[in-house]
């Protein structure tokens, strides 16, 4: 049995928090705990900064931002140990310095940073966190073993998104991680990062430590990949504009994604994708509240409740395009988004009329170059500073009297587009991006009424 427990860079912030974690660690020292760490804090954030100072040349800049990383490092090691600092964690802490240092001034004298330099900058953070954390382990007298993430999880070479090689993955899991997966014993490793087939750094991109816990715990048979984090799992709406917002027990995948595509900022789900295809249960826990609420997305969950979740997004642009040319024509919608193909412009949302159609797309699209070139073949209306509002649940459809009650709640709030979507569990609404908490507050109170 393994259980696979990933800790986010909240969950390790500080020396405090470290100490958390390796008690969570210990407590499921029976399950074989594969233990995938992102950076500590705020670190990634600033090794982008060190290497925007770099690539401007501004070497100084950059060793700075540098001696930053490795300062709040030393320091929460020394609250960790005191001055008894395992001469382990040391050297390597000062071995990552040297590393960080050299190419951080190769990139400033070239003033270029590549996808592949950027790699082995933003790797740091992750390898950084887990000397820690097995230091903090092994001090403890628990039995661990630091895994460098790279010797497994074998990557394409599209640095800063690279994607698994599932099948060298799992046979190089079987190889080198299978043996040290025993109850009793800790194996740390990095998420986010992993190397090409020649041994070259990549990193998975956003969320990629989420994307690395489900990846190991779909090639080494996990019983649970657990997401430690500082919410207690999903909540039916965003707490930060609804306070009344209630944890939810069980997601399906499904739900889960279409709460993150619509806002929902707990985590992607095209990130646990590889457990939830191997029908490996995935928690969303709170690390300083272990014995707290949590969620579990499944791939199928059988759902009775009407309405799951709300989210929202926004600001978004809503165009709207008209052409008589649309009556009875075939071939004017592959028009149009011949257009927006070509302009590499993803659109949300989507209603039709007659003559009109009606869609949603970021507000960083390129409205200018869309206006002109949709303006050769009908007119383009735009509206900016909406937002979507999506209400998530596999039983939307077939509860009856539920679209009475999200429009009743909505009676004074201007909603400007509705859409369906096509796997019948989200239902959109558009409106001004002023009116987007009031929605979700109105909406909530009417779909999930207090019981007190």
């Amino acid at each position: 049995m393994v259980r696979v427990m990933k800790f986010g860079g909240s969950s390790l912030a500080d020396a405090a928090r470290l100490r958390q974690v390796a008690a969570l660690v210990r407590e499921a020292a029976p399950f074989a705990p594969v233990v995938v760490l992102s950076a500590m804090g705020k670190t990634t954030d600033a090794l982008f900064r060190a290497a925007d100072a770099a690539k401007s040349g501004d070497a100084p800049a950059a060793l700075e931002h540098a001696r930053g990383v490795f300062a709040s490092h030393a320091a929460v090691a020394l609250d960790l140990f005191g001055e008894d600092i395992p001469l382990e964690l040391a050297g390597a802490l000062e071995a990552r310095r040297e590393e960080l240092e050299q190419i951080l001034r190769g990139v400033a004298l070239l003033r270029e940073l590549s996808p592949r330099s950027m790699d082995a900058i933003a790797c740091l953070g992750e390898r950084l966190s887990t000397q820690m954390l097995s230091a903090l382990l092994l001090r403890e007298e628990f039995p661990a073993s630091l895994f460098d993430a790279r010797g497994v999880l074998c990557t394409d070479a599209r640095f800063g998104r690279a994607a698994p090689r599932m099948d060298l993955v799992r046979s190089r899991a079987a190889e080198r991680l299978a043996a040290l997966c025993v109850p009793g014993h800790a194996l740390v490793t990095q998420g986010y990062i992993g190397a090409t087939e020649e041994g070259v750094t990549t990193t998975l991109g956003r969320g990629g430590s989420d994307y690395s816990a489900a990846i190991f715990g779909a090639v080494l048979g996990a019983d649970e990949v657990q997401i430690w984090t500082d919410v207690e799992g999903v909540l039916t709406a965003d707490p930060r504009l609804v306070a009344e917002a209630l944890p939810i027990d069980e997601l399906s995948f499904a739900e889960a994604a279409e709460l993150a595509a619509f806002g929902a900022k707990v985590l992607h789900p095209a990130t646990i994708q590889p457990a939830v295809e191997a029908g490996i249960p995935v928690t969303v826990r709170h690390t300083q509240r272990p014995n707290g609420r949590f969620t579990t997305i499944r791939r199928d969950v059988q759902s009775r409740r009407p309405v799951t979740a709300l989210a929202t997004r926004g600001p978004i642009t809503v165009l709207t395009v008209t052409s008589t040319r649309m009556l009875d024509q075939s071939g004017f919608l592959a028009g149009l988004f011949e257009v927006f193909g070509r302009l590499g412009v993803s659109v949300d949302l989507i209603a039709t009329a007659e003559v009109s159609v009606s869609l949603t797309v970021e507000r960083d699209a390129p409205i200018e170059e869309l206006r002109a070139a949709i303006g050769r073949m009908a007119r383009l209306e735009v509206a900016e500073n909406r937002a979507i509002v999506a209400v998530v649940g596999e039983r939307l459809k077939q509860t009856q009297g539920l679209a009475a009650r999200i429009f009743g709640a909505l009676a004074d709030v201007n909603v400007e587009m509705i859409s369906m979507g096509a796997n019948e569990i989200n239902l959109s609404l558009v409106v001004e991006q002023r009116q987007a908490a009031v929605t979700i507050q109105r909406l909530h109170d009417a779909l999930f009424p207090r019981t007190s």
